[in-house]
């Protein structure tokens, strides 16, 4: 009889862990990154009483072994790392996880893995989650690229960083010039030297007055010191002037094919008709000697091709440039593969890092240490880093969280399913103990 007491209890014991399961889960329904645990059960060991005994043809018929079960054990608590519901946050520090991975955080020294991605900066400008876990990944090299075989390192975002001035190197064109124009046409753009300060470029466009379709274009600067007059700039090579009258002339040639209205020469050359160099930026500029940059003409046909139409006013314009002064830090986002870029002030975009995403063999294999961290174990596998979106791992969705995958409905069920179990156990503990107190009373 005493076999029937202990395996209730052990009953009990079972299904109060189930329960106990049960109300961890339905308690964080609500938990941002939370994955859900089941319990799995087994039995204990049986004891025979009587083997198994072998057929004997017109004799005796075989018979079945008699075994006793002992009760049951919880066998395995395993996590289901089941998609949870994205949630849009618009928070710039959140981020989800869509597929597999986890996000590799680091903790008093130790490395921890984790789907919570409530996000936040500390005051070191650390990303961190809610409990102060520094997120990893990869720095920025000195050239700007990310090398995903360095060590891991926190992701930081320096707040207040001012971006570098870029000097200019290209300028690009697009637009009309109005066929059978007479008037000079002028367009100016802002450029930038290597510390940032502004260089105002004018480009004037002058129509031929005998030759039907050809131009010369000048590139010149604001005069300097005393001087009245521009400075002007070389366009491959060519220096145009400017009479004391106003009158430029000397320009490099532009022609415009008279059919087509698209550009047939730059400077006389008809192979290369995307490019001119300029050059001879005065010295009252911080750019090296020699320094030139790229005025660009896109592509012969294309849509924003410099083009000489009749019938349209001229609408040439700057349409790109650049370089930029130096700006302060205003902003971040994260990209799917976990690249984090800044944007800066002076509008130009840097990569400040990229957060690494990590895989299993074994997922389910991870401990759970609380503060929703997953720690590796032997039987986890150790963790496959590398960027999100790429070998199998899930990529990152920026501005939002994963919510728990708890579903209520069917932890509502396991509880009443637990409760009865553990009601039927106590029952046996009682039936037993009846028949106990009456053998006691037969003595």
């Amino acid at each position: 009889m005493t076999k029937s007491l202990s395996a209730a209890i052990t009953g009990i014991n079972a299904d109060q862990q189930w329960l106990d399961n049960i109300a961890n889960n339905i308690a964080n329904s609500n938990t941002v990154g939370y994955q859900s645990t089941s319990i799995q059960f087994a039995d204990l060991l049986y004891q025979q009483s009587q083997g198994a005994g072998a057929p004997a043809v017109g004799n005796q018929g075989g018979t079945n072994p008699i075994v006793m079960g002992s009760g049951v054990r919880v066998a395995s608590n395993n996590t289901n790392f089941a998609q949870g519901t994205m949630q849009q946050t618009g928070v710039s520090t959140d981020l989800a996880i869509s597929g597999n991975g986890f996000l590799v955080v680091s903790q008093g020294g130790q490395d921890y893995y984790t789907t919570d991605g409530a996000l936040q900066l500390d005051a070191a400008g650390q990303l961190v989650t809610a409990t102060g876990a520094i997120v990893q990944g990869w720095a920025p090299g000195a050239n700007g690229q990310i090398n995903q075989n360095s060590p891991l390192t926190g992701i930081t975002i320096p707040q207040g960083q001012v971006a570098n001035p870029k000097a200019t190197q290209n300028i690009t064109l697009g637009g009309n010039l109005e066929a059978g124009a007479t008037n000079p046409v002028t367009v100016t753009t802002t450029a930038y030297d290597s510390l940032g300060d502004p260089i105002p470029i004018t480009f004037t466009f002058v129509p031929s007055s005998t030759t039907p379709g050809s131009w010369t274009v000048a590139a010149s600067v604001p005069p300097s010191g005393t001087s009245t007059t521009p400075t002007y700039l070389s366009i491959d090579g060519t220096t145009a002037t400017q009479s004391a009258s106003g009158v430029i002339s000397g320009g490099t040639p532009i022609t415009f094919d008279q059919t087509t209205g698209q550009i047939a020469s730059i400077n006389g050359s008809t192979s290369n008709l995307t490019t001119a160099t300029v050059g001879g930026f005065p010295a009252t500029y911080n750019l090296p000697t020699g320094y030139t940059a790229n005025l660009d003409f896109p592509a012969v046909g294309s849509t924003n091709a410099v083009t000489q139409f009749a019938g349209n006013s001229s609408s040439l314009a700057v349409t790109n440039q650049d370089g930029a002064p130096s700006g302060a830090l205003t902003g971040f986002s994260i990209g799917s593969d976990g690249t984090v870029q800044g944007t800066y002030a002076n509008g130009t975009k840097q990569v400040l890092g990229q957060i690494a995403s990590a895989l299993f063999t074994n997922p389910e294999g991870l401990a759970k240490q609380g503060n929703l961290l997953y720690q590796a174990t032997l039987n986890s596998g150790a963790a496959q880093l590398g960027a999100a979106g790429s070998g199998g791992r899930g990529t990152f969705v920026g501005g939002s969280v994963e919510e728990s995958n708890v579903n209520l409905g069917n932890e509502l069920t396991d509880l009443v399913l637990a409760q009865t179990a553990y009601q039927a156990n106590t029952k046996v503990v009682s039936t037993t103990a009846s028949v106990l107190q009456s053998l006691v009373q037969m003595a």
